[in-house]
């Protein structure tokens, strides 16, 4: 289950992310691009997509170890 969040979490980041880096005008289904102000979008994002991986790397090792 912790895996998912991690994938949502990575999908989130790395779609806001493209979204702003690509000069797109719709922030599209991105969360961070709907709750944050433009200025904060692609830090958001850059975050998003640490903390998923993060929590992809903690699930993986979590299971190695059960």
């Amino acid at each position: 289950m912790i895996e998912l969040l991690g994938i949502l979490l990575v999908v989130q980041g790395a779609g806001g992310l493209l979204n702003r880096l690509l000069g797109a005008d719709s922030p599209s289904w991105f969360v961070q691009l709907h709750l944050l102000p433009p200025s904060l979008h692609i830090a958001a994002s850059v975050v998003m997509v640490l903390a998923g991986a993060v929590v992809l790397v903690a699930g993986r090792r979590r299971q190695g170890r059960e």
